[in-house]
């Protein structure tokens, strides 16, 4: 059997391991070398694209809407008809609670605001409301409110406003966030 026999440079122990060593750091630095200049252009661009990304964000933060979400409100008063009798007294003012339109399925709280900003504050009112004004109302909001599909809340408005709680859960499983599968 034939052993390959590499003869080092120097005959000396030491001074061939400090050769081996010096080849092996200049091999590890040409590869270092290359790959900086390989990879120079790859990050390059990926650092162009950072740049592009956050200008788009910066774009995009400026020209947001903002949507004022309403604070809980306090009670709206709506008048009530006068009795004939007492015509020249003051007319009574009655307090309308406000009721949460979060039951409804497909409305969450930024939503809520928006309806209460529109004076729709009470299942009754949101159940004589048109599914096609409330989606102008979304529309109106701003692009993450357009997704949204309001052609059943007014019905599930009128089973929370009857008190039909029942009947509303069962119909609220059946849907998919809101709208009809």
């Amino acid at each position: 059997m034939i052993i390959l026999q590499v003869t080092p440079l120097s005959q000396n122990f030491w001074v061939a391991g400090l050769e081996a060593i010096a080849l092996l750091a200049l091999a590890a630095y040409i590869g270092w070398w290359l790959g900086q200049r390989t990879f120079a252009v790859k990050i390059e661009s990926l650092h162009a694209d950072i740049d592009a990304k956050r200008t788009a964000l910066d774009d995009c933060k400026k020209s947001k809407v903002l949507v004022k979400v309403a604070q809980p409100q306090p009670p709206v008063e709506v008048p009530v008809a006068p009795a004939p009798l007492a015509s020249l007294a003051p007319e009574p003012v009655v307090p309308v609670v406000p009721d949460d339109l979060k039951i409804v399925e497909g409305i969450g709280p930024k939503i809520e605001g928006l309806l209460n900003n529109e004076g729709i504050v009470t299942f009754a009112q949101l159940a004589t409301t048109a599914p096609e004004r409330i989606k102008e109302i979304l529309d109106a909001a701003g692009p993450r409110f357009q997704m949204h599909d309001p052609t059943t809340w007014p019905k599930q408005s009128a089973l929370a406003r009857d008190g039909k709680w029942d009947e509303l859960k069962a119909w609220q499983e059946e849907l998919n966030k809101g709208r009809l599968e």
